[in-house]
């Protein structure tokens, strides 16, 4: 199923959390927001792949610890199964992952199952629209304690291993410093002047040459490495 949006502007939202407050909370702030519409919202990972699959959103705002099924026991499962779902049903859908739990197995294992953003529950409410509207556009948004995770996560080369930086060409090169800082696709094409289709093989082979999964863990390589200082 492809998204149908009329209005290029738009961005449709899916809520996944347990508690019904929540939800009740996110969607009253949100509503608020003409950018923003929002499709569905689910309370288990089961409810949530389906109602992704059926309204293909732009953005899911996922909590992690939820019950796998409805009428089920909440586990640190939930939200990850239910993300690494969600990304193979519908690439399109961005999920930014909104949640009290910062342990490194979870952060690690959201941003393996193709969680673009992690964002914990003290973030405020502007950061949590902010991330919502920098995910539309494939832009990753990382609370500051998750960031300094998962920079510490990503290790330099091994000792008498070349550097795999050093095989990237001078355009995969400021390809990547410019995912590292923020820049989504159409962001990079219109600073080097190139096509998007050109910016994407780039981003392709990039992270082959590094054997990094995806944009998130691109950045975090530049900031680790020292290709670009975070701001």
């Amino acid at each position: 199923m492809t998204p149908e949006n009329t209005n290029a502007e738009l961005i449709t939202v899916f809520l996944v959390d347990d508690h019904d407050v929540v939800r009740k909370g996110l969607r009253f702030y949100l509503n608020a927001h003409q950018d923003i519409r929002i499709v569905g919202e689910a309370g288990d990972a089961q409810s949530a792949v389906n109602g992704v699959s059926e309204q293909v959103p732009d953005v899911v705002l996922m909590d992690l610890v939820l019950p796998l099924q409805p009428g089920g026991e909440p586990t640190d499962q939930g939200g990850v199964q239910a993300t690494r779902r969600i990304r193979q049903l519908s690439p399109h859908t961005q999920v930014v992952v909104l949640t009290s739990f910062a342990q490194d197995e979870l952060i690690f294992s959201a941003i393996k199952a193709g969680a673009l953003s992690y964002l914990l529950k003290d973030a405020d409410a502007e950061t949590v629209l902010h991330a919502i509207q920098s995910a539309s556009r494939g832009e990753a948004s990382l609370h500051p304690r998750i960031a300094q995770r998962l920079m510490a996560e990503v290790t330099a080369p091994a000792k008498g291993q070349p550097d795999p930086a050093a095989e990237l060409t001078p355009r995969e090169m400021e390809v990547l410093q410019l995912i590292a800082q923020g820049c989504s696709n159409a962001d990079i094409a219109a600073k080097l002047f190139i096509t998007e289709r050109t910016v994407k093989a780039h981003v392709s082979n990039l992270l082959g040459k590094l054997h990094l999964s995806d944009r998130t863990q691109a950045a975090v390589y530049a900031w680790r490495e020292g290709i670009i200082k975070p701001e």
